[in-house]
């Protein structure tokens, strides 16, 4: 089953089509990772998906309907995005800027209520924000910011969760915090996540469907031991690698080749300036 898809959805800035004809059903209630080189089309796609940009052609599809179709507050009750670069409104607070998600749940008969209290504190806390809620949000640092923006996203408190590189910004141990946290939300709250990754491994890592693209279009989807092979880190990436079991969690792990060429190349520079060890 899938409750967000698409139908031969041609995505364009202008006169550059950017997607071609895309047909993609994001499986319900798993973690789908999208991956693929710069200028592919992943962060479009997920534009796309959370309604921030209009298809040329083709359609998305929520529940059966034309995404483009539907009222805004409806969509941002089922579906809550975190794009890549989010603009916080200057002198805003931590909290004031969390709270923001739950505005899709208010209308003038109905203010905020205990659930929204609730829904607020609950994201702070999963993200470790609380702390931070009296501060200004222009005074915090890249790492602490993306946090808060992922607790205003989880506040929304939708099935659907789109997340544009959330890890972006972030040190190594922040971004498997983040994943983590994904993950979750994911296997304790049956939440559908669609992530935007740049690092094949995390996302071999944290998905439980891949999908990989290049220019515009779909090369492979499915589980990650399935799509990601050598040959297609080559095709895709133009990378030459192993790829070997991951020996925490099984899941592909990428190896790229000789670094710097590899000794072959060594020895023919050695060769070519009479150098030798």
């Amino acid at each position: 089953m899938s409750r967000l898809s698409t139908r031969g959805l041609t995505l364009a800035y202008e006169e550059r089509t950017v997607v071609h004809e895309l047909d993609l059903a994001i499986p319900d209630g798993r973690v789908t990772v999208i991956v693929g080189p710069n200028a592919c089309g992943k962060s479009t796609t997920l534009r796309a998906l959370g309604r921030l940009l209009r298809p040329q052609g083709g359609a998305v599809l929520l529940d059966g309907e034309e995404l483009a179709k539907l009222p805004t507050k409806h969509v941002a009750r089922k579906i809550g995005l975190l794009p890549q670069t989010p603009v916080a409104p200057e002198a805003i607070t931590v909290g004031d800027l969390v709270a923001r998600g739950r505005q899709p749940h208010q209308a003038w008969w109905k203010q905020w209520s205990e659930e929204d209290e609730r829904a607020v504190v609950d994201a702070m806390a999963r993200t470790d924000v609380t702390a931070l809620a009296e501060r200004s949000v222009d005074e915090l640092s890249g790492g602490q910011r993306q946090r808060v923006w992922i607790a205003m996203a989880l506040a929304q408190e939708t099935d659907l969760l789109l997340l544009d590189e959330p890890t972006t910004y972030l040190d190594i141990a922040h971004q498997v915090e983040v994943l983590d946290l994904v993950r979750r939300l994911n296997r304790s709250r049956g939440r559908t996540v669609v992530l935007v990754l740049h690092d094949l491994n995390q996302a071999a890592r944290y998905a439980d469907h891949l999908v990989a693209m290049k220019a515009g279009r779909v090369v492979a989807e499915g589980a990650p031991a399935d799509v990601v092979t050598a040959d297609l880190v080559h095709d895709v990436f133009g990378l030459e690698a192993v790829v070997v079991p991951d020996p925490v969690t099984g899941s592909p792990l990428v190896v790229p080749g000789a670094p710097w060429g590899g000794d072959e190349d060594d020895a023919a520079a050695e060769e070519g300036t009479g150098v030798r060890g």
